[in-house]
């Protein structure tokens, strides 16, 4: 039954919204909502809907079986444990012979995303190009826009002493960030600036292959993870991202606004220290 009345025909838009509705009953996304450029109600009404085979006859509703979630996980968690499943982004592509000089290219003068229009400079990264240990933050803020160079405010400066901490040298790790421009007034990037930028640093992270990935702070973890949960229901767990192990932290700017989190934070490099087999350096006597 269409729902019309003996002999009459369901119009195009009748038809039309009964695939869109049959798309969603079978699980897929409105796909017509991911396109890069938007489309107007006009360029709608202007297609000739007519000339698409559409259905006159009723669309068979799908059985759903339902849905069971993993042993490992549970109802409603949106991550697993790190020995329970691989990442989301395990399944993208790898470029062949890539290099950071390479993405640096691709990158170009970016204007892919609106935080182009008040950009200083983009920061792409800096550090070992071999680093086994990878900072990911945010995004820069005002010190690093004018720079061009991650992590060099305050925050950075933080950094620089939890990566001493640790018995290493700021040279001796790679940083980077997650949208490679600072966001106006330093908001939050959003999730399409985060879409359009991300890619560059997933290319990064192939090219460099580290064996510990450091998630500074909700916006890295959660891009990274592809999550919403927040950082304290995943913080110092490990979790597996493309051969390397994946561990979120609390950002270096939350601890200069709660210093008694740097406990936290230096339990779980306690943890990174001992993932990659260093040697924390001792702490000097007090006098």
């Amino acid at each position: 039954m269409n729902g019309l009345g003996p002999g009459t025909s369901p119009s195009p838009d009748r038809r039309l919204s009964a695939w869109f509705q049959y798309f969603e009953d079978i699980g897929l996304r409105r796909f017509y909502l991911d396109r890069a450029i938007a489309v107007s109600p006009a360029d709608v009404a202007a297609e000739p809907l007519a000339a698409q085979p559409l259905p006159s006859a009723p669309i068979p509703m799908p059985v759903r079986k339902p849905e069971v979630a993993p042993a490992a996980v549970k109802p409603g968690s949106l991550i697993a444990p790190a020995a329970s499943v691989a990442s989301l982004f395990d399944a993208a592509d790898r470029i062949v012979d890539d290099s950071l000089e390479r993405i640096r290219t691709d990158i170009g003068d970016c204007t892919r995303c609106r935080l182009c229009e008040q950009r200083n400079k983009i920061v792409f990264g800096v550090g070992n190009p071999k680093a086994e240990l990878v900072f990911i933050g945010e995004g820069p803020g005002r010190d690093e826009d004018l720079k061009g160079e991650p992590f060099v405010g305050r925050a950075g400066q933080l950094l620089t002493q939890m990566i001493e901490a640790m018995g290493l040298k700021r040279e001796q790790v790679y940083i980077a960030n997650v949208v490679k421009c600072r966001p106006p007034e330093n908001r939050t990037p959003e999730k399409d600036e985060i879409a359009i930028c991300s890619p560059f640093l997933l290319r990064q992270l192939d090219v460099i292959k580290p064996k510990v990935i450091v998630c500074l702070g909700n916006v890295a973890m959660q891009a990274l993870l592809a999550t919403n949960r927040s950082m304290s229901s995943v913080r110092g767990q490990w979790f597996p991202f493309r051969g390397a192990k994946l561990l979120p932290t609390y950002h270096p700017a939350y601890l200069l606004r709660n210093p008694p989190a740097k406990a936290d934070v230096w339990a779980d490099l306690k943890k990174v220290i001992a993932e990659l087999g260093l040697t924390a350096p001792k702490p000097a006597p007090k006098r």
